[in-house]
């Protein structure tokens, strides 16, 4: 599964990160993907619900 995330349309409203922390993440500034951790039907759903559409998946 590949995670891309526009950061043009991105609002900020933190639902990615505080839904899955340990998938979406800030480290040093920089906003971090790591799809290996957690299971592709979680990281589906909660990048669904991402209010500015941010997020595109795909297998």
């Amino acid at each position: 599964m590949q995670v891309k995330w526009d950061q043009d349309k991105c609002q900020h409203a933190g639902v990615c990160v505080k839904s899955l922390p340990e998938v979406f993440k800030v480290v040093d500034g920089n906003f971090v993907i790591d799809a290996s951790q957690a299971a592709d039907e979680d990281i589906r759903k909660v990048t669904g619900q991402c209010p500015a559409g941010a997020f595109s998946v795909t297998e």
